[in-house]
């Protein structure tokens, strides 16, 4: 039996609000596809104009896949950058969209038939509240992180509040039920009070036990420790209902056509090749790629690198030769492909030939990595990274090198890099940690118990209370 078997006749309407990139974007549509396969009506509330050429398109796909989805486009009111303290063109859409969140009431009222829960990003809280309030709405988020980078966010008020002007004595965080987050996980822009982000957190931290729910891609495999902190309401009192409903399976509109590097793939022998991504939003630069290379070809193994130089994927302008230069770019052939468009990487983790991943921890990339069973080398580049890389080590299917910090901090030499993922490579213990991830993962999902399928049927149920109370 899948996930989508034993329907229910009842149809809850429920609206999502993405904000903005894929590591936003992704995880809602994959929360639409289920909702639709646990025959929920599903309007995509979509703000525009989208930052990046790949929301766009895979928009469009998602749309294409499953035309019982509703759009309903929700234009942005223009913000002036110099207003809101940031530089980021993701960050600055997000506040784009909480300044635009008082139009939506109109448009939430006149949906047909009625809402029966709004489901939004975590970074709208503050803006979003006050209009499910005046509507009567049941409202969610959806958290597009860990349970663990939760629990640190729901604390966040009490932590700030105690903390000087500067953060001076913001040390490492203790968190009932769970082992402390140090100082050093901190997302550093939470460090700096006039950032954006920080205003963000300071605004929407205390709302949380507003929500009527939360909804975590994770799973009980993974997190059991945060799971059980927060469900057991360890964390913070007043917090609303957890739901683990990870972990959200890759969609089939998602895949890409087979292409050079699945070919590539298929030529290379089992668990031989080292993946390297940084995700869709983590520019590295330009020493640091070059060591990286470097690295890679000291490792011994065989590599598919997607490169990124730029944040948004409309300013790739850049060619690999600029960017690595001439001679390493020479040196990989053969040895490796470096890529510089999009890759599925939901495919090439469940390739055969991949037998580990160097990735930033951006939530997604754990989750596609445990669902595939693939061993992660752990490289935070910034925001909630490092806590996701706690995740990654805590659960014992990954390796993180503390020693290189952030991204952004200090350029890690190649001989250190080649040497990690050698170390990676050759660990059985690595190896047989992430079979056992895998298998968790696929149980969560089942219908045989699955923790899943369970949280979506509390989800649902409540939904369709609503739903029979308005026949």
């Amino acid at each position: 039996m899948s996930i989508c078997d034993g329907l229910q006749p009842l149809h809850p309407h429920v609206a999502l609000l993405p904000s903005a990139g894929m590591g936003h974007l992704t995880p809602f549509l994959r929360l639409a596809a289920l909702l639709i396969h646990h025959n929920c009506r599903v309007t995509l509330i979509i703000p525009h104009p989208t930052v990046s050429l790949a929301e766009s398109r895979y928009i469009s796909r998602f749309l294409s896949a499953f035309p019982q989805a509703t759009p309903l486009q929700f234009h942005l009111l223009p913000l002036d950058p110099s207003t809101a303290n940031s530089t980021d063109p993701f960050s600055l859409r997000f506040e784009a969209i909480r300044r635009s969140a008082h139009l939506l009431s109109p448009v939430l009222n006149s949906l047909s038939p009625p809402l029966h829960a709004l489901v939004y990003d975590m970074t709208l809280i503050s803006s979003v509240v006050p209009v499910t309030e005046t509507l009567r709405l049941r409202d969610y988020i959806l958290f597009t992180s860990s349970a663990r980078m939760f629990s640190f966010y729901s604390c966040f008020p009490a932590l700030a509040s105690k903390a000087d002007d500067d953060f001076a004595i913001f040390g490492d965080v203790d968190i009932l039920g769970l082992r402390p987050i140090p100082r050093s996980s901190i997302p550093p822009l939470l460090l700096i009070r006039d950032s954006l982000f920080y205003k963000i957190f300071k605004e929407d931290t205390p709302k949380v036990t507003k929500l009527h729910g939360v909804l975590i891609n994770t799973f009980e495999g993974l997190e059991t420790e945060s799971l059980n902190a927060l469900s057991g309401k360890k964390v913070l009192e007043g917090l609303p209902n957890i739901f683990g409903v990870g972990p959200f399976p890759p969609c089939e509109f998602e895949r890409e056509e087979y292409g050079d590097q699945l070919k590539w793939l298929d030529a290379q022998p089992a668990e031989s090749v080292v993946y390297v991504s940084f995700g869709s939003r983590t520019a590295t630069y330009r020493d640091q790629l070059r060591e990286l290379g470097v690295g890679l070809l000291r490792s011994g193994y065989r590599f598919l690198w997607a490169v990124k130089g730029k944040k948004v994927d409309k300013e790739e302008e850049e060619s690999l030769e600029e960017m690595l230069g001439e001679e390493l770019v020479e040196k990989m052939k053969g040895k490796g492909l470096v890529v510089k468009n999009w890759v599925d990487q939901v495919q090439i983790l469940g390739h055969t030939a991949v037998g580990g991943f160097v990735s930033h921890c951006g939530w997604n990339s754990v989750i596609e990595a445990a669902w595939n069973g693939v061993p992660i080398l752990a490289w935070p580049q910034g925001g909630d990274q490092k806590i996701n890389a706690e995740v990654v080590e805590m659960s014992g299917f990954g390796m993180w090198a503390r020693s290189w910090d952030w991204g952004d901090k200090v350029v890690v030499k190649g001989e250190d890099i080649g040497e990690k993922i050698r170390e990676m490579m050759g660990s059985q213990l690595l190896r047989g940690q992430a079979a056992r991830i895998k298998e968790e993962a696929r149980k969560a999902v089942s219908s045989d118990g699955g923790t899943c399928r369970i949280n979506f049927k509390r989800l649902t149920e409540e939904w369709k209370m609503i739903s029979n109370r308005d026949i």
